[in-house]
């Protein structure tokens, strides 16, 4: 069986980290799946999906390591082309990745301890952000 569904968020831009877990498993408890996986997908070329702890140094310690990774202050072609000044916030959210695979047992995340699923937004504004849940499973 396969249950499509969708979280929807509004972010601030600029690294922003929003933790999804709670919206994630209340989609796996609503499924009635006992055991499977979560696919979970964010539209979009400026954002990402990973697992962190969601903590203020730690969430604070990866917000920065992607200004060492792709500065904001050197200069893209896609900024050029298209003049809108995120060419660093697309290669970020490239490295990270749009998509993240959770397995669940008996309706729950199979998550660690200080494991949280959460969507990065790495665009230069606000904006509305849609994850893709499939959830897939007996």
């Amino acid at each position: 069986m396969v249950i499509t569904g969708k979280i929807s968020l509004k972010s601030r831009g600029e690294r922003d980290i929003l933790d999804i877990t709670p919206q994630v498993a209340q989609q796996v408890t609503k499924a009635e799946i006992n055991s499977g996986v979560v696919t979970l997908f964010v539209a979009g070329s400026t954002a990402g999906l990973t697992t962190i702890e969601f903590e203020p140094g730690l969430i604070s310690d990866f917000q920065s390591v992607w200004e060492r990774v792709a500065p904001k202050s050197i200069p893209y072609n896609h900024d050029r082309r298209w003049g809108d000044g995120n060419g660093y916030s697309h290669v970020q959210a490239s490295l990270l990745g749009a998509s993240l695979v959770v397995p669940f047992h008996k309706q729950k995340l199979t998550l660690g301890t200080w494991q949280q699923i959460v969507v990065v937004d790495f665009d230069n504004r606000p904006r509305s952000r849609q994850v893709i849940v499939q959830i897939m499973g007996d």
